[in-house]
């Protein structure tokens, strides 16, 4: 095994070769010390995101062939520590400030609510009641001032309670996070209502206005919302605070382009929300009961504006009242205003239980200060609720439900060992008490790539596969769709059939003949404790992979007996590799690696008592392909106008020539000699057969006009012969499942999508191309290329079947 290191800035990558999947990660470093020539306390390794700890192995962390691993050098000496104040002390201290602050401005001054007190400074006096403006949504609330103050020197004046809503108080629009709003532009602050004095203020003196507004810049409102007690006294600045609507306006007193407050919803506009300034834009009425109001809504910024609004309660818009109005106080009355409903599910009925807008555990509505807030869910919990209950609200900024809370226990820090894996731990090489080092074969680095282009219960040939066709190890036989287990030598079902086998001399008794040979089928062998091959100790039965291979024979099942079929080449194909192991066997076999020698067919099976001295099941098959045979004058000549040679492992040469380089007289591998890599690569053999259209193809080619460019494009590859199918299968992919195109759409933009690919984007309500984003339109009919669809089962028999 092998795999690729690469250094993190990608300037170096170099092949460790002579590797194991149980190889340690401190080995590991040693052969990276030797490469690179960086010492294993300089060495930080990344594969996948995580940094490989010494301890485990490339195993654990599930390291490939020919992976690539990351390599951060280390400097020689790290750069010392920096001393830094501890921002928790700093954050509870400035928590502390805050919550004193808060308690000295929320203590009203007197305890009468119903007289209004002059502070002798500001516009507004104590207990008069008010509308403040929330500035993260632009919604105006009922309120009642507390206190007013000066702001200190050099102070600057909040722009937004200190205290926010909870993001359920907005109908599903969230505020902005405490303290945000502070930094918003200025702008936004200087251009709400204008507050130039029209007349008498309730505490206004015989200054200026100018001097008037110089002077209340500085002036600090301590506020209480009447609707959200729990927040507790609120900060405001002058231009977020007005008096009290209290007028209601008639539809006849109504004009365009008068600005006046009306009730809102930004989510659903047909139900109650919030309550907005609004610039009237038009005023239809058809008749005394059908009347429309469409309006601008005005969040506070010059660029803050909503538009084309349709207001649907009429009956219920308010005038803007400006400073200097009359003011309110609760002896005059609430002046109330209805709301939408905090919680759309229980309609903020105080007696029914929620577990929306309340515990999601219990439902219920008491002790709200002894909830918490979940910051992923934003679901309400009581702290008795939780399960382990907690004693007191946890002083921490975030807290996190147990559904959302992530287990530390279950991950893996920089520089921590991975956690025991409940998979691994039940696998045969976990609990086996051999030492043996098992990972160094090519069967135990699994497969880099699968074959798609037909289903793994395909009978029959694999499109662009000919017969003799050479791969250097069985798990690339597995990549290309041939045979797909990497060490079983028959493919099958028990209920079905079998689909490809493997030709390895596995028994001596087993006779080749070429055209035909006889098959010995598997069991028999004690392969406990993760063997690959033993000796045999009991008799086979006809079940599993022997009965799969047996139903391939034109003739009714008998597990007794066996059977021969009635007529041989009416039984299901099975697809045939010889394998270099067995050279000692048979003459047939290729000298190196697995080759693909085309179909067979199963002319009878049946039991007799092997060499071995236990029941065996024999199968005779015989070839039926119209491809000449690999060993014929005729197979061979094809196979040199193909160009076809021993296909290797992306990086194997590369191994192998450092490895010869270290090891002069290395010794050949097993079941073949090692390929000479030293020497200079050769050039491209020039391919001389072309891929043949029938004549039939030849006409719906020319009859899928829509697809003339992409046709002109992949006839120019006829002349590679086999390697026009993956040609074909690059130009007719699927750009969302990256597939060979099935009931293919061929768009107005002349791109081919999957039928239910485009449907899947239609659902998700993009009706655009996937492929260049072209406008197709909602109402886009998807007419299938029933021409290409024709075409593509020709040159790919049995890849629909998967799909």
């Amino acid at each position: 095994m092998w795999i690729q290191v690469r250094t993190i800035d990608g300037k170096e990558t170099r092949t460790v070769e002579d590797l194991s999947r149980l190889t340690k990660i401190e080995s590991l470093r040693l052969k990276i010390q030797e490469i690179f020539h960086v010492t294993p306390q300089q060495q930080r390794l990344f594969y996948r995101g995580k940094q490989m700890e010494d301890g485990q192995t490339l195993f654990d962390y599930n390291v490939g062939l020919n992976d690539i691993v990351q390599l951060l050098i280390r400097s020689q000496t790290d750069p010392p520590d920096t001393l830094l104040s501890d921002p928790k002390s700093e954050k509870t201290s400035t928590k502390k400030n805050n919550e004193s602050s808060s308690i000295t401005s929320s203590t009203p001054p007197t305890s009468s609510r119903t007289t209004l007190i002059n502070p002798g400074i500001g516009m507004y006096k104590i207990n008069e009641l008010v509308d403040c403006r929330d500035v993260s949504i632009g919604a105006w609330f009922e309120a009642c001032i507390e206190n007013v103050t000066l702001a200190p020197k050099g102070q600057i004046v909040p722009t937004k309670p200190r205290v926010g809503r909870p993001p359920k108080r907005t109908n599903g629009k969230l505020e902005a996070e405490q303290g945000q709003g502070q930094t918003m532009d200025s702008n936004r602050n200087n251009s709400g209502l204008n507050l130039e004095s029209n007349g008498a203020s309730t505490s206004q003196t015989d200054s200026t206005a100018a001097e008037i507004k110089n002077k209340d810049e500085d002036i600090i409102y301590h506020i209480k919302y009447d609707d959200y007690p729990e927040n507790g006294v609120v900060e405001m600045k002058l231009v977020d605070v007005r008096p009290r609507a209290r007028t209601v306006l008639r539809w006849d007193q109504l004009q365009v382009g008068m600005r006046v407050m009306v009730n809102y919803n930004m989510e659903t506009p047909d139900e109650r929300g919030f309550w907005y300034d609004a610039e009237i834009v038009t005023l239809n009425q058809t008749s005394r009961t059908n009347k429309e109001l469409r309006v601008n809504i005005l969040l506070g910024g010059p660029g803050d504006v909503i538009g084309d609004c349709k207001v649907q309660f009429l009956d219920e818009i308010y005038q803007m009242e400006t400073a200097g109005a009359h003011p309110l106080s609760s002896a005059d009355g609430q002046f109330k205003r209805k709301s939408g409903p905090e919680c759309k599910h229980c309609k903020a009925d105080p007696d029914s239980e929620c577990r929306f807008c309340s515990c999601c555990v219990c439902g219920g509505k008491q002790d709200a200060h002894m909830q918490l807030l979940c910051d992923e869910c934003n679901m309400a919990f009581h702290i008795y609720c939780l399960n382990p209950p907690l004693a007191t609200i946890p002083d921490d900024e975030d807290w996190y439900c147990p559904t959302c809370k992530n287990d530390t226990s279950e991950v893996v820090k920089a520089g921590e060992k991975l956690k025991a894996s409940k998979k691994k731990a039940k696998m045969p090489s976990a609990t086996t008490e051999s030492q043996r080092d098992w990972g160094k074969g090519m069967a135990c680095v699994g497969r880099t790539k699968e074959c798609t282009i037909v289903p793994s219960n395909h009978y029959g040939p694999v499109p662009g596969v000919p017969v003799g066709t050479t791969w250097k190890f069985r798990v690339q036989v597995s990549e290309a769709g041939v045979h797909r287990p990497h060490v079983g030598g028959i493919h099958g079902r028990s209920n079905d059939g079998s689909y490809s086998l493997v030709l390895a001399g596995g028994f001596e008794d087993e006779v080749d003949r070429g055209d035909e040979f006889t098959y010995t089928g598997s069991g028999g062998r004690d392969l406990s404790g993760n063997k690959r091959i033993g000796e045999h100790c009991f008799d086979q039965t006809l079940t599993h992979m022997n009965r799969a291979l047996a139903l391939n024979c034109d003739a009714p099942l008998n597990d007794k007996d066996g059977a021969e079929s009635r007529n041989w080449r009416a039984g299901k194909p099975v697809r045939v590799v010889r394998s270099s192991k067995g050279r000692r066997i048979s003459k047939y076999a290729p000298e190196e690696g697995n080759r693909y020698d085309g179909i067979y067919k199963v002319v009878k099976y049946w039991p007799e008592i092997g060499k071995c001295g236990y029941l065996v099941w024999r199968y005779l098959l015989r070839r039926d392909d119209l491809e000449p045979a690999p060993w014929t004058p005729e197979g061979l000549e094809r196979i040199k106008k193909l160009g076809l040679s021993v296909q290797y492992p992306p990086g194997y040469l590369a191994a192998m020539s450092n490895k010869s380089k270290k090891e002069p007289c290395a010794r050949p591998g097993y079941g073949g000699q090692v390929p000479p890599a030293t020497e200079p690569p050769s050039k491209r053999v020039k391919i001389e057969e072309t891929f043949q259209l029938s004549e039939q193809q030849q006409q719906l080619i020319q009859d899928d006009t829509a697809n003339k460019k992409l046709w002109d494009e992949a006839m120019e590859n006829l002349k590679e012969g086999p390697n026009f199918l993956q040609k074909m299968e690059q130009i007719f992919m699927c750009v969302c499942c990256q597939e060979l195109v099935f009931q293919p759409i061929t768009t107005v933009c002349s791109h081919n999508v999957c039928k239910t690919c485009l449907q899947r984007s239609f659902r998700a309500q993009v009706y655009t191309c996937p492929a260049c984003r072209h406008d197709l339109g909602k109402d886009y009919v998807m007419n299938q290329n029933k021409t290409l669809q024709i075409l593509l089962d020709q040159f790919f028999p049995g890849y629909s079947k998967g799909r």
